[in-house]
């Protein structure tokens, strides 16, 4: 059996937002960063804009995976195909110079069928959550930049890079496993299965820490820099790793992946250092 494995790529979703109506943006719908004591507060007396405070900003990027496998089978199989005769008077059938007798008002035609097998599993993967998530393929739709060496060359100054937490390699050999399948076959003209696509895909999101004085509570909205879209958050950057960044990491995203069929072929990625900027 030949397998081929593609070559991974990085792409960078750009930016459809901009930092200034980002900020807006998230300002104006401030009070759902607060949850149900927001709406419980709402229904008696609307907060005023003095009320809050914006401690903390950030952007970054987060990861989801894309990996397409394929396999193709060619193959020949022997087997009878039944035909119904033409009624019940028929007792055997001529074909080709070869006499097929009735059996249960059918004849049994021995063939050779020759079998072309197509398979295909394509997935998307939140790369923090591990689990997949179809709806990210929307993004592949946006325009991008593919890393071409170090990734902080391709993301604007003082953003943040998150390292994702699914594997690819286990992401391949779950649709490796799909791919190879058991078929029935008597002879077998080819058999390739390939993983045509590794891609890990970053997208920008923005988010703000709000502190709410007179109830002293704190939340964290955070906005799509590609779609605009606006959500509650739980935890900026630094939460995610438990620390501040205040120098570089490193992440492999690729190196077990790679071995397991490319020997040597691993994807080192350098992500950027901490940004933090209080208003």
């Amino acid at each position: 059996m030949k397998i081929d494995v593609a070559t991974e790529r990085i792409l960078v979703l750009k930016d459809q937002i901009s930092p200034s109506e980002a900020e807006q943006l998230a300002w104006d719908k401030k009070l759902s960063a607060f949850g149900t004591i927001s709406q419980m507060t709402g229904f008696f007396s609307r907060p005023k804009d003095e009320d809050y405070e914006l401690t903390y900003s950030e952007h970054r990027y987060v990861p989801f995976w894309h990996v397409v496998a394929k396999a193709r089978y060619v193959y020949d199989r022997n087997t009878s195909y039944q035909v119904p005769t033409g009624g019940k008077e028929v007792k055997s059938v001529t074909l080709h110079e070869t006499d097929y007798p009735e059996t249960s008002g059918h004849i049994h035609i021995p063939v050779t069928e020759h079998c072309v097998q197509d398979e295909i599993d394509e997935v998307y993967v939140d790369g923090l959550t591990t689990k997949a998530d179809p709806k990210l393929g929307g993004y592949t739709n946006y325009s991008h930049t593919v890393v071409d060496g170090r990734i902080e060359k391709s993301i604007p100054k003082d953003s943040l890079v998150v390292p994702p937490s699914a594997r690819v390699s286990a992401i391949m050999r779950d649709s490796l496993s799909k791919m190879i399948k058991g078929i029935q076959a008597d002879k077998i003209l080819e058999e390739h299965v390939e993983v045509a696509t590794i891609e890990l895909y970053y997208r920008p999101i923005y988010a703000f820490k709000y502190n709410w004085i007179p109830k002293g509570k704190e939340g964290i909205l955070e906005l799509d820099g590609v779609t605009g879209a606006i959500s509650s958050g739980s935890r900026v950057f630094t939460e995610y790793l438990g620390k501040a960044l205040d120098q570089d990491f490193l992440f492999d995203i690729g190196a077990d992946a790679a071995g397991m069929l490319v020997p040597g072929g691993s994807i080192a990625v350098k992500a950027a250092r901490k940004y933090m900027s209080k208003k």
